[in-house]
């Protein structure tokens, strides 16, 4: 492929609107344009990169035994209302729902857990006929309410998603293994440096779950990696060693005076104690009951734990106007006294002898507050923030908070989707089950993001040579010597027929900006021609991600860029 005839116009400064520095090169280097806020038009170069990740993935799902599917973008609503997640993605408003001409409601497919499942349903009606993954590579739509980072949150995307069906949970932790092997291969083969970390389910749902997440000082989300052990897991999902019990305080229970004091920053000000001996009390309704939610005042409710702890039950925090209905002070709610609450508090409660909380009343908290003394625990759960700092549960190692890309999330979500849609086979034992599934998504489109933000420097990409879009391309320095555009052109010829994807910048622009276009494009080799070397005999090359110059003689320049390609990561 000739520069002068790509369809590439590159920037030479950072669009407004990006942000990310992938964001930033990928627009500059004209691999995508925006069409709308968080919808892109993939230029030649972007296609050729996300092909090349397409295959990857495809590889590894065949090798894994997943066999290829189409399911339509746009699904009917109805098996969504069954599972009860088109009102859970309407709450989030994450669904782009739409009505055809006869008033029926569709939507454009987020995920297809709904289409998938009665597909084998219909399909399938034998242990015999199990185990069976179907995948498919489809653009996804997601309704996001600030999409930002180019492709690291977009609403439109390429996602591959893939469903297992076993017939008991000893095969389905097979499938399951099968699809984390061939998700470490893919990440590995795409040059991703990643970690793999126990995960929170989200809408999607399930038991056991696990993210692939990409380290970028860019990423949007946050994991929790032990400094001793193997253990990881995202922010969500992340759990800590509960402190060691302190003993009962013996200080009295004393009310005191906190005027225009609702929130912990306010009490910590007045009464000049740390948040962490302050305990907060978050009030909730669980399946139409008052529950109350203990933590210490620096941490957060993780709202996740909470769902999963009361699963299947609906969690819904009180509104300000669900206060006075139950009796309670908003903003000096304390766990003493309450009647009528399930009282639930995370074990780091345990960690204090005595509290900070509020009095159940207008303008006032208390002091010396002491659990199983002066207020009674229903349920101790895991339920609050994890900080940096926090021991391992594990090992008891110091657990660090890093930043990173979601490319993929692998999900046993067994029958929470086979048992509503009624997609069931008959066992060995003649009894009717139903199939025990697995999820798994690799975000396609979102791996070019985060390999770009992986491998780059301040003059642009460095592509790892499995993704990128060219191998190598060849810079005729001098466009006006036709003894170099001569070479640069038999060097180009030669590449090419060693298998070597190539790209020769013939335009009729400076030497200057043809090296500073190829290394904002970053493909790995590059190959100078010009007058210079020609009258020594000789060409350069350079390893883009290295920086590493050499020079080779004329006659063996294709070879010695093959051999420098051959070495590259």
């Amino acid at each position: 492929m000739r520069m002068s005839e790509l369809f590439a116009r590159t920037l030479r400064e950072d669009p407004a609107e990006a942000e990310a520095p992938s964001h930033k090169l990928l627009l500059r280097a004209a691999f995508m344009r925006q069409l709308v806020s968080g919808v892109y038009t993939f230029l030649p170069l972007g296609l050729r990169t996300l092909r090349k990740v397409e295959r990857i993935v495809r590889e590894e799902m065949d090798r894994a035994g997943a066999q290829e599917i189409r399911m339509p973008a746009i699904v009917p609503s109805e098996p969504w209302h069954v599972t009860g997640r088109w009102e859970a993605y309407a709450a989030e408003q994450l669904m782009f729902i739409l009505h055809d001409r006869a008033g029926r409601e569709l939507g454009l497919g987020p995920t297809h857990e709904e289409v998938v499942t009665p597909l084998v349903g219909n399909e399938y009606s034998s242990y015999r006929d199990l185990p069976v993954n179907l995948y498919q590579i489809q653009w996804k739509y997601r309704d996001e309410a600030r999409p930002r980072s180019g492709l690291l949150r977009a609403r439109e995307f390429l996602m591959k998603d893939a469903y297992s069906f076993d017939r008991d949970l000893e095969g389905l932790g097979v499938s399951y293994q099968k699809m984390v092997d061939a998700y470490k291969a893919s990440f590995v083969r795409c040059g991703l440096d990643f970690i793999v970390v126990e995960a929170d389910p989200g809408l999607i749902g399930g038991d056991e779950n696990h993210e692939f997440m990409a380290p970028a000082e860019v990423g949007e989300d946050l994991f929790v990696a032990c400094s001793t052990c193997d253990y990881a897991a995202n922010l969500e999902a992340a759990t800590a060693a509960p402190p060691k019990d302190a003993p009962f305080g013996d200080d009295p229970l004393t009310e005191v005076n906190t005027p225009d004091a609702p929130g912990i920053r306010d009490v910590v000000a007045l009464l000049d104690v740390p948040a962490e001996r302050m305990l907060k009390t978050m009030a909730y309704e669980i399946d139409g009951r008052l529950v109350v939610v203990l933590v210490p005042g620096d941490r957060e409710v993780k709202e996740g734990k909470l769902r999963r702890a009361f699963a299947p039950a609906e969690v819904r925090m009180l509104e300000d106007a669900d206060f006075a209905r139950h009796g309670l002070a908003k903003g000096y709610v304390g766990p003493q006294g309450l009647s009528g609450a399930t009282i639930v508090a995370d074990h780091r409660v345990r960690g204090q002898p005595s509290w900070v909380t509020g009095a159940n009343k207008v303008d006032h908290h208390v002091t010396g507050a002491v659990a199983g003394r002066d207020f009674a625990v229903d349920r101790w759960e895991d339920l609050a923030t994890v900080a940096e700092g926090d021991r391992c549960p594990r090992d008891g190692g110091l657990l660090r908070i890093g930043r990173s890309i979601e490319v993929g999330h692998t999900f046993q979500l067994g029958t929470k989707y086979s048992e509503p849609l009624k997609a069931t086979f008959v066992d060995e034992d003649g009894m009717e089950r139903p199939f025990l599934m697995g999820c798994y998504g690799i975000g396609i489109s979102r791996i070019v993001s985060a390999v770009a933000e992986q491998h780059h420097d301040e003059s642009g990409l460095a592509w790892p040579k499995a993704v990128a879009p060219y191998h190598a391309v060849v810079i005729v320095a001098n466009r006006d010597d036709e003894r170099v555009m001569q070479a640069g052109e038999r060097i180009h010829r030669e590449l090419g027929e060693q298998g070597v994807e190539v790209l020769i910048d013939d335009r009729e622009e400076s030497a200057g900006v043809k090296f500073a276009d190829a290394d904002l494009i970053g493909l790995p080799v590059q190959v100078v021609v010009g007058r210079r070397g020609l009258e020594k005999g000789t060409v350069d090359l350079k390893v883009r991600t290295t920086g590493e110059r050499s020079s080779a003689p004329l006659d063996r320049a294709a070879r010695a860029a093959g051999e420098l390609l051959a070495a590259a990561p």
